[in-house]
């Protein structure tokens, strides 16, 4: 008998057929003499149109009164899921974050975990019940409601997993695994079996939509047992994140190419050429809250250099905005930049006994023409800036050059 602990996201539960349906499959774990504790996402546009409602009243909704309106989403969801599983026999409880508790910081739309009371819940699993929590929420240390950021629901289907030591994690999504790149722009590619914490932490990071990137690390730091599942289909092994590399996964140099088209790149042209230089120019940017993904600094001629470093799309023109001053500070010549970039990524724990990658990637786009702007690398990835209109065909070349469609792992 297992401790399993299962993530449901808002199009696995998106109607009342689909949540009887979460409901069955909870019965056939439980029917295995399992445990399960079930946590869940708002129904599939029910956050956009609680936030919209908001936005409604006022254009930038206070953000206390905002968590506790968006929370009420999770509400809905954990009481009919426990509805569901009473109505076919089971004993449920549902409970929502801040009974748990889930105790967070309070930085409202955005809290971190701080800490799990998993009492409660023993108690009711000893019982023989199914735990139903919210997912995506918890509270302050004064009580007050938070959450936890977009696909927080994740976040805390892995905590939960830390807190009660549970045998694994399943988080089940509108696809059945992780896989090699998106299925959606390279029809051959493939679901693999299991992937490290690192590779799947460098996936999430690059664009790979599957998981939300604060789980993966919850996961990684307190060694929780990961998988990724369909809820679409009744059965299927789903990919395993694991904690160490496959005895086989030499054989596979590169696991995966990741993509993002969120960016947007900015060139400070002209700045002189001294020491500080990039504190003058990226600490007003971090003091803005802004994220600096890629960093270029070129070789300095005459004196000067141009100072090149990559933003979230969103936050583009409010770097600009705050570049301004520094421009004129620093006796810049000017400002560069454009949004019509893309990052695509290699990324793979073969990287570290195999050389020859970067070229590989590096020759496989010079062949179709691709002009490579930045380029980044770490242990297990390689990442280039690219021209937006071709990533489609930058992941589809790369996807073959590495031979993904054919890799067994």
């Amino acid at each position: 008998m297992a401790l399993i602990v299962q993530k449901y996201g808002g199009t696995s539960v998106g109607s009342p057929e689909r949540i009887k349906n979460v409901a069955k499959r909870v019965a056939r774990w439980k029917a295995r003499g399992h445990d399960v504790v079930v946590v869940v996402s708002a129904m599939s546009g029910e956050t956009n149109r609680l936030i919209a409602l908001a936005k409604d009243i006022q254009a930038h909704p206070d953000p206390r009164e905002l968590d506790v309106m968006v929370s009420t989403g999770e509400q809905v969801t954990i009481a009919l899921l426990s509805m569901a599983l009473i109505e076919i026999g089971l004993k449920a409880r549902s409970y929502t974050g801040g009974q748990v508790k889930i105790l967070t910081d309070n930085a409202h739309t955005k809290a971190r975990i701080v800490s799990i009371d998993e009492e409660r819940m023993r108690a009711d699993l000893k019982a023989g019940c199914v735990v139903v929590v919210a997912g995506f929420q918890g509270i302050d240390a004064d009580g007050n409601i938070t959450t936890l950021g977009r696909g927080g629901s994740d976040t805390t289907g892995v905590a939960l997993a830390a807190a009660l030591k549970a045998d694994e994690c399943q988080i089940y999504t509108d696809v059945d695994g992780v896989y090699t790149t998106d299925p959606r722009i390279v029809p051959e590619a493939r679901r693999l079996k299991t992937i490290t914490f690192e590779e799947m932490l460098e996936m999430a990071s690059l664009g790979s939509k599957v998981l939300q990137i604060r789980s993966v690390e919850f996961a990684g730091k307190y060694k929780v047992r990961l998988r990724v599942l369909s809820s679409f289909e009744d059965e299927g092994e789903g990919t395993l994140i694991t904690f160490e590399e496959d005895k086989d996964m030499e054989k596979a140099v590169i696991s995966g190419i990741a993509f993002n088209r969120d960016e947007a790149k900015i060139t400070v042209l002209g700045v002189p050429d001294r020491p500080g230089i990039a504190y003058q120019i990226l600490g007003p940017i971090g003091d803005a809250n802004i994220d600096v993904d890629m960093i270029v600094q070129n070789v300095g001629h005459d004196g000067l250099t141009d100072f090149s470093f990559t933003v979230h799309r969103n936050d583009y023109q409010k770097a600009l905005n705050v570049l301004k001053p520094v421009v004129t500070h620093t006796k810049a010549r000017g400002i560069q930049s454009g949004d019509k970039i893309a990052k695509v990524s290699v990324v793979g724990v073969g990287m570290r006994s195999h050389a020859g990658i970067a070229s590989t990637m590096f020759r496989t786009l010079a062949e179709e023409g691709i002009n490579i702007e930045m380029i980044s690398t770490s242990e297990i990835k390689v990442s280039v800036v690219i021209d937006e209109k071709y990533t489609e065909l930058a992941v589809r070349v790369l996807h073959k050059a590495f031979a993904l469609d054919q890799a067994a792992q």
